[in-house]
């Protein structure tokens, strides 16, 4: 793999989290705004939607950065699977530990399922081109 192609990975993955990162806020905010409601289905609902709208942060990364380069235009769906798995099992780790640490679980899991999912495009397209030859 040269380096052009390891800088757009990473400028891909770096897209990813921060689009992760401003949706898990954006879902830590709604969260803090409910507390004092004292409603356990809120909160509930509330807790199962966290590793869902943080997977959907690190797709809208990938999805924006795409959309603005005109590069490869996936389905947002393509994408979303690869996130949504891997920050659903890290929330599910971390959750038993403490519920307030799951934030962790789900960055490092979601951004290991966007590397993964990054080195499986990679790996598809270097056999494409042998295949071509």
């Amino acid at each position: 793999m040269s380096l052009g192609q390891w800088g757009r990975v990473s400028i891909r993955i770096a897209c990813s989290l921060l689009g992760g990162g401003i949706f898990y806020l954006a879902w830590m905010a709604a969260f803090l705004l409910t507390v004092h409601l004292d409603s356990r289905i809120v909160e509930a609902v509330l807790w199962l939607m966290a590793p869902v709208a943080t997977a959907v942060g690190f797709a809208a990364g990938i999805a924006i950065l795409e959309r603005i380069t005109g590069k490869s235009r996936t389905g947002f769906l393509r994408i979303l699977i690869w996130p949504l798995i891997g920050c659903t099992m890290g929330a599910g780790i971390v959750y038993w530990v403490g519920p307030m640490l799951i934030v962790f679980g789900m960055f490092v899991a979601g951004t290991a399922s966007v590397v993964l999912r990054e080195v499986v495009i990679l790996l598809g397209r270097k056999g494409e081109f042998k295949n071509s030859e």
